[in-house]
């Protein structure tokens, strides 16, 4: 990607100094089925204590374990500013900051001027959001409770290594899709969502958060066709979206399930099957509108 010297975004959080600092899922209550549903929504990119690192969007209630809401939150650094003895790798930093800061000037532009930036923060291990404990094992996520996305940027080499997924567009694509979980909570889908799915089977709240998914994977091309540099370039270069395709590929729900269960349970998918996730990727970065993303 071609960011060159291009600036990086302001809105972060380094909390990686801080280790997890012993927080956890400990003393939290337990969760409820997807019928039951809590208030607090959470973006994804896996369940805690599984491997399977899959972007996603998931209810607090069908975590099994994440039911504290995020009532003791344990405050964090100032917006900007680096906690004492970071860990967070200094390339790593750059590139994901220019990645957000890319976003923001993209979706300010396609939003005609409105667009509220978020907040990343990176952590280590773990930390604590609006929305309850973060853990490494879960992912990157967006919290729309405070409308943070959370990373502990270990996911990248997971990317890389086990999903064989590599590339910096690969990374790149891991932020715009949880900017893109952002872009639906301004605008109102996080809530519509939720509210159909306190309506439905739980087979059905499973197809509403599948189609959450593909509208932010949709938005993520969105952002990568029409994101410039300073030099008023395309920041996508020659085989950057294969890597996303790649990406896209590896964290589809019927792939998951084929290697971690054997069976692919289509009433299951909770992110969309490896077809659905490219072709929603595919079809943002080929048209450049976000109106062809529909939820």
């Amino acid at each position: 990607m071609r960011f060159g010297d291009d600036p990086e975004s302001g809105n972060f959080i380094d909390d990686t100094g801080r280790g997890g600092g012993g927080m956890g899922l400990g003393g939290m209550g337990g969760g409820n089925a997807l019928g039951c549903l809590l208030p607090m929504i959470m973006s994804r990119f896996g369940i805690g204590g599984v491997i399977v690192l899959i972007i996603g969007y998931f209810l607090l209630s069908s975590l099994g374990g994440l039911g504290g809401g995020g009532s003791s939150i344990t405050p964090s650094s100032q917006t900007g500013q680096v906690a004492p003895k970071s860990t967070l790798d200094p390339n790593t930093k750059r590139f994901t900051l220019q990645v957000l800061g890319s976003t923001e000037k993209t979706w300010n532009e396609l939003l005609g001027g409105k667009y509220q930036p978020t907040t990343l923060v990176f952590y280590s291990e773990a930390d604590q959001s609006g929305c309850g404990a973060a853990q490494s094992a879960m992912g990157p996520f967006y919290c729309p409770n405070d409308k943070r996305i959370y990373l502990d940027t270990s996911f990248f080499n997971e990317l890389s290594r086990r999903f064989q997924a590599p590339g910096d567009f690969a990374m790149a694509y891991v932020v715009a899709h949880e900017v893109g979980h952002h872009v639906q909570d301004l605008m109102g889908t996080l809530d519509q969502a939720h509210n159909a799915q306190a309506r439905s089977s739980e087979t059905q709240g499973n197809a509403i958060q599948v189609g959450v998914e593909l509208q932010a994977d949709c938005y993520a091309g969105v952002w990568a066709k029409n994101a410039k540099n300073s030099r008023g370039e395309s920041v996508m270069e020659q085989g950057d979206l294969e890597e996303g395709i790649r990406a896209a590929e590896a964290i589809g729900d019927d792939t998951l399930q084929r290697q971690t269960q054997g069976t692919v349970v289509p009433d299951s998918f909770t992110h969309g099957s490896s077809a659905q996730r490219v072709e929603a990727l595919q079809r943002g970065y080929t048209s450049g509108d976000p109106s062809v993303c529909k939820f």
